[in-house]
């Protein structure tokens, strides 16, 4: 009886529990907001992090090791009132390659647009389905994209459960008085980051992510023309959705997460491989040609 209760004691523990499917890093800074108390920002921090680490987002068991290694960090940028917050959010995943100690990024992202309510010690309410508050909802909004992109980076489009749910977030905060979950407001958004990882139209982008990720950097460890190869497919892909919609938003994150790594990947490949990843380059993210421009000037 004894060891039975042990065990349901470790069972329920904070620390099995955390073994879900994030291994998280929650920051909430306050630098601009002065003369209030920051206690309050210091205990929101710790109930984001239980909220993220410790609760179950899919049906699916992850090892510990297999957890999603991102960040999020929430800098308040004013205090409205007592329970009132301005602040932006940079959200960033990661996603080690296989054989190596290296990770890459798969999303680094600013949003400017967080509004939100909180009232300190009182639980963080979320139902997928139900918009209860702006805080728990881009929250969620932002895990089950990173859980989409984790997936579309082992598997072809393996990510679309994720998108749903992250589109039935953006769906019931249609009537929220907040920014960033309408079309109208941006093209550059929550609402239309999901829409344009769903859109069909755009579907090469996906292709090309699972190629980027499983076919390429994956690969580079045992074989790195063969890896090389499998980015060249992604940014082939892009160049073609590019042709589609000019700036889409997709497009736009994928090079601010992968610039430096494409510059890196490319500086010792063989001089016709440079040239023409180059004038792709050049092509899809023209506000950085100069810098795209230094592959050429490293020798294999």
């Amino acid at each position: 009886m004894v060891r039975k209760l042990i065990i349901l004691l470790i069972i329920c523990s904070p620390a099995f529990v955390k073994a879900q499917e994030f291994m998280c890093q929650v920051t909430v800074n306050s630098p601009q907001v002065e003369g209030t108390e920051k206690k309050v920002f210091q205990t929101l921090q710790t109930e984001l992090y239980e909220f993220v680490n410790n609760r179950k987002w899919t049906n699916f068991v992850f090892k510990t090791e297999e957890r999603i290694e991102c960040s999020i960090m929430i800098t308040i940028t004013e205090r409205v009132s007592s329970d009132q917050f301005k602040a932006k959010v940079n959200v960033v995943l990661q996603r080690p390659v296989y054989k190596t100690s290296y990770n890459t990024n798969l999303l680094n992202l600013v949003d400017k647009d967080f509004d939100f309510k909180y009232v300190e010690f009182e639980p963080l309410e979320y139902n997928d389905d139900v918009y209860t508050s702006n805080l728990t909802s881009m929250v969620a909004y932002y895990l089950y994209v990173m859980l989409g992109l984790d997936a579309d980076s082992f598997a072809n489009s393996g990510g679309t459960l994720y998108y749903e749910k992250a589109r039935a977030v953006v769906n019931a905060a249609q009537n929220s008085p907040e920014r960033g979950w309408k079309a109208f407001e941006s093209l550059k958004n929550r609402y239309w980051l999901v829409e344009n990882l769903m859109n069909n139209t755009y579907s090469g982008f996906r292709d090309g992510f699972y190629s980027y990720h499983r076919m390429g950097l994956d690969l580079m460890s045992e074989n790195m023309d063969l890896g090389r190869s499998g980015v060249n497919d992604c940014l082939e892909n892009l160049q073609k959705v590019n042709r589609e919609k000019t700036g889409l938003y997709i497009t736009q994150l994928f090079l601010d997460a992968k610039r430096d790594e494409l510059i890196n990947i490319y500086s010792q490949a063989a001089p016709m491989d440079k040239t023409r990843i180059v004038n792709i380059m050049k092509e899809v993210d023209p506000a950085n040609s100069s810098r795209y421009q230094q592959i050429m000037t490293q020798t294999k």
